[in-house]
């Protein structure tokens, strides 16, 4: 997905846009980098489309609602679901087996530490589902995690703002 086409999102969709978009990447979804999109709704909400207090709170939500899905996916669907995911994505095999001994050894300060880590960070959600991590204290490593990764790069965004609007008038 280019930057032309996520901006678009944000110009015609606004609030959902960013949340959708968000969500579809704390899922690992193909095509959806954080790199791009963090950054892009900071530039969003620096032109005045929405807030930047709700633009971290939009990005929060959805990061935390994309995680708890691969969580429960990971928790229900167990071996079953991550023989599937493997499947599919066979390149994710060794990070995620990465992901298992890591978490069996640091626990929810694992998921927080993952959290900010690139690639493992949308992954970590499906081993501690799968090892069936206490849900409240994966949901609090994993909103710690989620803020501090979407803080940084959104505020990067909304700091950039203006030298974007720069170039593009």
């Amino acid at each position: 997905m280019g930057m032309d086409m996520i901006t678009q999102y944000f110009v015609q969709y606004g609030a959902i846009a960013i949340f959708v978009i968000v969500l579809l990447e704390y899922m690992n979804m193909p095509g959806f980098p954080a790199g791009i999109i963090m950054p892009l709704a900071g530039v969003w909400a620096k032109g005045g489309g929405i807030s930047f207090a709700m633009t971290i709170l939009l990005t929060v939500a959805a990061g935390l609602v994309g995680s708890w899905i691969l969580y429960g996916l990971g928790r229900l669907g167990g071996e079953f679901f991550l023989n599937k995911f493997l499947k599919k994505f066979p390149k994710h095999e060794e990070a995620i087996n990465k992901n298992f001994d890591m978490l069996r050894r640091k626990g929810s300060i694992g998921v927080f530490i993952s959290k900010l880590l690139p690639m493992v960070r949308t992954l970590i959600s499906i081993p501690a589902g799968v090892l069936k991590m206490d849900f409240v204290k994966y949901t609090v490593a994993s909103l710690l995690g989620v803020f501090v990764w979407n803080f940084f790069f959104v505020g990067a965004g909304y700091l950039m703002g203006d030298a974007v609007f720069k170039i593009l008038s």
